[in-house]
């Protein structure tokens, strides 16, 4: 097992450099001048060559990055150019922000989802899996943000119950998940976060529970007479790793927020300091933010690897 986790992490290197190589590079293929939403229309060349000098954007892009992948090593990743506070303050607490929803979304999106599926795949072709399926279809397709709009008009606008946008009633800073008069400000945003999820999960636990279902040692062990029950368990672990796949890469999704969940909830994180980020042109915290989130992706699939081969050894032989 420890073989395994040196060489997956070993696997891993490689993969976070590519993210930073590519994280760095697609901020500069966008058009546009990152420092015009400092610089005033009238200013002089003078003063837009020590603004450059400043912020090293008058350096080759190979030394730039060189020296951008320098300070990200050592947790330095820079100053904002909207705001001129470190990134890594801007990233780490839009992620905190992001992480409080995810707290919610991910047993919610989890649990339901892949109940949804098992039952669905245990019974293929049964009504309870028609209306199981047909329900998941429902929850891919539906743009999230859409959903969250309605959300919004039917228990903020109509009903009152529930507050439209917003973190907490005092902001980001004096929020508290203990306190209601806080933390129903995450209801609606929970919901529309976990729709995606769910709808993905349940159907691809179907997959591949109902192709589990249709293997040969299933028959064998009623043949055995083993109850269905037990049948049940074995077929829902030997699905599993496939299933942990798709969790893997949804955490990974809900880590990064959803840029136009987050728009339409004014919840300040990753999601919505990427979308401010990318109207300000503030390059620092695009590609701050940008590789933080490529590097949860990167620890979250090294993570399900690890769970996948203690759940089925015949991994670790791979």
């Amino acid at each position: 097992m420890i073989n395994l986790l040196i060489r997956r992490i070993f696997y891993a290197v490689p993969i976070a450099f590519g993210v930073s190589v590519v994280c760095f590079s697609l901020v500069y293929l966008a058009p546009g001048d990152p420092l015009q939403t400092i610089l005033p229309s009238d200013a002089s060349a003078e003063t837009i060559a020590l603004v450059k000098a400043a912020y090293g954007f008058d350096q080759p892009l190979p030394i730039q990055f060189l020296k951008w992948l320098g300070r990200v090593m050592l947790g330095d990743f820079g100053q904002s150019i909207a705001t001129r506070r470190p990134v890594s303050l801007e990233v780490m607490g839009a992620l905190h922000n992001t992480a409080t929803l995810a707290l919610f979304a991910v047993p919610i999106a989890f649990s339901t989802g892949f109940s949804m599926g098992a039952i669905a795949g245990c019974f293929p072709g049964s009504w309870l899996d028609r209306l199981l399926t047909g329900t998941a279809v429902i929850g891919v397709s539906l743009p999230n943000y859409w959903f969250g709009i309605v959300l919004v008009i039917l228990f903020a606008v109509e009903a009152m119950v529930l507050p439209a946008t917003g973190m907490g009633a005092n902001g980001s800073d004096g929020f508290s998940i203990f306190r209601w008069a806080d933390a129903r400000f995450m209801v609606l945003p929970v919901i529309t976060l976990s729709m995606v999820p769910i709808g993905i999960i349940a159907r691809s636990t179907r997959a591949a529970v109902s192709e589990v279902m249709g293997q040969d040692f299933v028959s064998t062990l009623r043949a055995k007479g083993l109850s269905e029950p037990a049948i049940i368990r074995h077929v829902l672990k030997n699905a599993l790793p496939q299933v942990l796949a798709v969790m893997g890469l949804q955490f990974g999704y809900l880590m990064g927020g959803s840029i136009l969940v987050e728009t339409v909830f004014t919840w300040p994180g990753s999601g919505f300091l990427l979308s401010k980020a990318i109207i300000n042109r503030d390059v620092p915290v695009l590609q701050g933010t940008i590789l933080m989130l490529a590097l949860i992706f990167v620890a979250t699939n090294l993570l399900v690897d690890l769970a996948q081969s203690l759940i089925d050894p015949r991994i670790r032989r791979t």
